[in-house]
């Protein structure tokens, strides 16, 4: 079985025509339900009373969470391509009904029916998750754990397959399996196992970063991923995040393992004095964080429980703070328009839940509105999406299929200042509170790098493709000089990334294979090149060229990656 869970202001939803034979019998009026969780459930082949026990328990404790009393069960065949008979589903779903009723007003929607439907999500860490029931090794029939042999336990943990019949060709996940970027493991759902090609671009990138930090003045630090539960408490994550964070103890106390970096970061402040002359103190911290989700793997880089986020916290006083925050977003244009990325931005206001007073907030959506103006920027006004601690100006990213994603960020926070009772020393010699920008860019590497192989179907520019120039052989004749190629090569472009392909098959096959790999150049040695001392070479998507110096390549080659084009 698997689900999905929205936390919604309403759901309407209308039976049209039936879509299986014998539908059950309802009404064709449109049903309305205000503030439900709405449980998207695709029952499949093998569920039982055990799933349908751990359907409920998951609702429950995602109903009680979010404090829902309406819970709307819809059947959303999308989900799976493993159905079960729809009788049993039907089954399964009026028991489900039934058991949840104990709790909570229910409706179910029409079974067997294809149906037009409207909701509005709400935006809290919550609103949307996730998960799949599936049983387990012992459940069917199987061994107990402790008997398991190493074939066994090899064969529970091999479950991961991706399932690519409705995917598109341009598809992440497909780009990541053809091009052996990364893979997925049911040992750690919803954290990426990079392949050798994969980490170069996610080096790659970090290395970008660092670069365009120190540039922009940028000091960069490590916290620990496993911190005291009481750090937590102090900076406000515990009571609005707890049900995300993942806990462990050690030494009968409580340890979370970090879901942001910014409470480390508050740590590394306060472990010396600062002058004013200290500020403004610009600090990057490339933090890998956890956090607890439902979902498991289900969308690939773009929703996953381990990731790297690009943080920087900017400390300094109000004087400095639009200042500080211009400076910002002319960063992130510098990062966007990098990999061709059009944007907008919007300036996100106070949520219900927050900490801080209303002066507070007052002031820090004021002079973000001021910054943003000073910038003379278009922007739009995203009511109630602030972080809990502070307004913030977010980015939001257009790729070429048209989906808009939200990936920089600069929140401004008072709060947290205030709460780890951070200061420096004025110049009158007297204490006062620093105030701090939160800030990401990428946002998360992970999914930022889903994004970029998707925006461009996998045909990343030269510097950050994994492999950047393939020597090909016409014959076996040439073998021999094709590789005194790839050694004059390397000794001219330092660090280039080049391989070969010295199969013996044609050079047509040979050259699409590259093509597909998406390698940005191919170069080509037969005898003419062998005998006259240059190139053929075919950029990626374009005609080759002839009798191309050896020297004239390299420095082309040299100056793309140097500029990062």
């Amino acid at each position: 079985m698997k689900i999905i869970t929205l936390h919604c202001d309403y759901i309407k939803f209308k039976a049209l025509k039936a879509a299986i034979k014998n539908p059950e019998e309802v009404s064709k009026e449109e049903v309305q339900v205000k503030e439900p969780l709405v449980v998207l459930t695709a029952v499949e082949k093998g569920d039982s009373d055990k799933t349908i026990s751990q359907l409920v328990e998951a609702v429950k404790k995602t109903g009680k969470e979010v404090e829902a009393k309406n819970i709307v069960l819809y059947p959303y065949a999308h989900l799976s391509s493993n159905l079960a008979a729809p009788e049993t589903a039907l089954n399964i779903l009026k028991e489900s009904e039934t058991l949840l009723k104990k709790d909570f007003k229910v409706t179910r929607a029409p079974f067997g029916y294809y149906k037009s439907f409207e909701l509005k999500c709400k935006g809290h860490p919550l609103s949307e998750l996730s998960k799949e029931f599936i049983e387990s090794f012992t459940e069917k029939g199987g061994t107990d754990v402790g008997e398991y042999n190493s074939k066994n336990l090899l064969k529970d943990i091999s479950r991961t397959k991706l399932d690519t019949s409705k995917l598109k060709d341009n598809d992440h996940r497909i780009l990541g399996q053809k091009l052996d970027l990364f893979s997925f493991s049911e040992v750690a759902p919803g954290a990426v196992f990079w392949h050798n090609n994969g980490l170069i671009i996610y080096n790659e990138l970090l290395k970008f970063a660092r670069e365009q930090n120190q540039n922009a003045g940028y000091e960069e630090i490590s916290t620990p991923e496993i911190l005291d539960k009481k750090l937590w408490q102090i900076s406000g994550h515990w009571e609005k995040y707890k049900n995300n964070i993942f806990l462990t103890n050690y030494e009968d106390r409580n340890f979370a393992v970090k879901p942001m970096n910014c409470p480390g970061g508050m740590l590394v402040y306060k472990s010396s004095t600062k002058s004013y002359k200290d500020l403004p103190l610009r600090v990057a911290e490339m933090g890998v964080v956890h956090r607890q989700e439902l979902s498991g793997v289900l969308a690939g880089l773009f929703r996953v429980i381990k990731f790297t986020q690009d943080d920087a916290h900017i400390f300094c006083t109000e004087k400095q703070l639009e200042s500080e925050i211009i400076k910002t977003m002319e960063l992130c244009e510098i990062f966007y328009n990098q990999f061709d990325l059009p944007y907008h931005i919007e300036l996100s206001t106070r949520p219900e839940k927050r900490i801080g007073s209303d002066e507070i907030w007052d002031k820090s959506e004021k002079i973000l509105e001021s910054s943003l103006k000073r910038k003379k920027v278009k922007y739009k006004v995203n009511k109630g999406d602030g972080a809990f601690y502070g307004p913030k100006i977010d980015f939001h990213v257009k790729d070429s299929l048209g989906r808009t994603w939200q990936l920089g960020t600069i929140q401004l926070d008072f709060s947290m200042p205030e709460r780890f009772e951070l200061s420096y020393v004025g110049k009158d010699n007297k204490r006062h509170r620093p105030i701090m920008l939160h800030r990401a860019i990428f946002g998360s590497l992970e999914r930022f790098i889903g994004i970029l192989l998707e925006h461009t179907n996998g045909n990343l520019p030269l510097w950050l493709s994994p492999k950047q120039v393939r020597i090909i052989n016409f014959t076996d004749r040439n073998t021999k000089a094709a590789e005194k190629i790839v050694k004059e090569l390397k000794e001219k472009i330092p660090g280039l990334r080049i391989d070969t392909d010295l199969e013996n098959s044609t050079v047509g096959e040979k050259v699409r294979n590259a093509e597909i790999q998406r390698i940005p150049y191919t170069i080509v040695i037969g005898d003419k090149e062998e005998k006259s001392k240059t190139l053929a070479v075919r950029e990626r998507g374009k005609k080759p060229k002839f009798g191309i110096k050896i020297d004239s390549f390299a420095k082309e080659i040299r100056e793309k990656i140097g500029k990062r084009i």
